[in-house]
């Protein structure tokens, strides 16, 4: 479900219970914090949804949180399409972050992609 086809969804973080349930399950502690925090950033009105995932995946290739348990990237490309993002939008995003955050990052979230499109 979209922010499109859902109008209640105006948060991607505190609107998401399968996300904060992921976010709890990683350390309680940690899962509030992320939720208190994120919850507040992603709640504020003049970016839209959609934009800050896309934003969240290109900072994710930046800072190569791509793998491993807890990591954000898979849980960022999932908001992503929920808040309407297509793949063909994100992969265009990770050609974008080939220039500016180097091929070799950008090489590895388009393998992670890869691996979170064959699950689906």
């Amino acid at each position: 479900m979209t922010a499109d086809t859902n109008p209640t969804m105006n948060n991607a973080v505190t609107d998401d219970h399968d996300l904060q349930q992921a976010l709890l399950g990683i350390n309680p502690d940690f899962g509030e914090l992320c939720i208190r925090v994120c919850g507040e950033v992603w709640g504020k009105p003049i970016i839209s949804q959609k934009i800050k995932c896309l934003i969240t995946i290109a900072l994710d290739v930046a800072n190569q949180s791509l793998d491993g348990p807890g990591t954000p990237f898979e849980a960022h490309v999932n908001m992503a399409l929920k808040q309407g993002a297509t793949i063909e939008e994100i992969e265009e995003l990770l050609l974008f972050t080939c220039a500016y955050c180097g091929f070799n990052k950008a090489a590895g979230a388009f393998g992670k992609l890869k691996e979170i499109r064959s699950r689906t």
